[in-house]
C-alpha cells in the first residue's frame, strides 16, 4: 500500500506525466512533477518526495543522469528511477547503480512492473 508516499516525476512529456500521475494517484500514492532537470530540482526541494522517476532524455540528451549528480550534492536519501526510452540496451549495457540510479524503467512502461518496484524499495 501506498500510504500517501509522495512521488515526483520528472518528464517532458506532458501527456506521459499526467497518465503517471492518473495511474499512481488511483493506487495511493501523491504526485508531484516537474518537465525538466532544472525544475525538477525545484519541485525536489520543495516537496522532499518519498522516490522519483526521471526521464533520461528531456531538453539534454543525459538529463535525467546530470539531475542525479544534482540530487547526490543534495545529499537526497530518496530511491531515484531512470525512466527510459532508449530501448533494453540501457539496463543491460550500462550499470546505472554507479549513476546513482535504483533502477530502470523502459518505455513503454509497465505499470504493474513500476508498482511492485514502488512498494518494495517504499516499505
Amino acid at each position: 500500500m501506498a500510504d500517501g508516499k509522495k512521488i515526483l516525476v520528472i518528464d517532458d512529456d506532458q501527456d506521459l506525466r499526467q497518465a503517471l500521475r492518473a495511474f499512481l494517484e488511483a493506487n495511493g500514492y501523491v504526485i508531484c512533477e516537474a518537465d525538466s532537470a532544472e525544475n525538477g530540482i525545484r519541485v525536489y526541494k520543495a516537496e522532499r518526495p518519498d522516490a522519483i522517476v526521471v526521464d533520461l532524455m528531456m531538453e539534454e540528451v543525459d538529463s535525467g543522469v546530470n539531475f542525479v549528480k544534482e540530487l547526490r550534492l543534495q545529499g537526497n536519501t530518496a530511491p531515484v528511477f531512470l525512466l527510459s526510452g532508449a530501448g533494453d540496451s540501457v539496463s543491460t549495457g550500462t550499470d546505472y547503480s554507479q549513476l546513482g540510479f535504483s533502477g530502470v524503467f523502459q518505455k513503454p512502461l509497465n505499470h504493474n512492473r513500476l508498482l511492485n518496484v514502488l512498494e518494495t524499495k517504499l516499505k
